[in-house]
């Protein structure tokens, strides 16, 4: 996944506009244009269409932890250089206050079954002997799990479609 796509995703999820999208960056400290916010949101195959590095994509997450659990008192944390799906995943964890049953239930929406404990080896350091890499299925299924739980709201209109109980006209 490229970090525009993911940028475009995380839009759409919560249905952001161009000034909560400059908003978002500016709570990171980043001071970013209409026209920036455009170019990255573009199909890559528009010519206008501009990458958006992983220290940008950084900023933006950092911006939405910042904006979903409050900004810290004092010097803000130093957005990465290089970005892995795996501090994806952690910084999206920590903006929406996830819990690990949380994240399972967003991926069962995807119809991906996964366990606590493979689930946790993605949050833990890169040296550690359980670690594991976050693979592009994987995150892009989180994404499309929080798609269906934050935009969609799917899983309200499932349950009453495959209700059991069938309602009957009176009379």
């Amino acid at each position: 996944m490229t970090n525009n796509d993911i940028l475009r995703r995380i839009r759409y999820i919560f249905d952001f506009d161009d000034s909560k999208m400059i908003a978002l960056f500016g709570l990171a400290d980043l001071e970013v244009t209409r026209g920036q916010i455009s170019d990255w949101l573009k199909k890559d195959d528009d010519p206008a269409y501009q990458e958006c590095s992983d220290t940008q994509l950084a900023i933006f997450l950092n911006g939405l932890i910042n904006d979903k659990r409050g900004k810290k008192e004092g010097l803000q944390p130093k957005p990465e250089t290089r970005l892995t799906n795996n501090i994806i995943f952690r910084k999206l964890r920590i903006a929406l206050n996830l819990k690990d049953e949380d994240i399972l239930e967003m991926l069962a929406l995807t119809n991906m079954q996964m366990s606590k404990h493979e689930l946790s080896a993605f949050f833990r350091k890169k040296d550690h002997k359980h670690y594991r890499e976050c693979k592009n299925q994987i995150l892009r299924n989180f994404l499309k799990g929080m798609q269906i739980k934050y935009r969609d709201q799917a899983p309200l209109r499932t349950v009453l479609n495959n209700s059991s109980t069938k309602l009957r006209p009176k009379g």
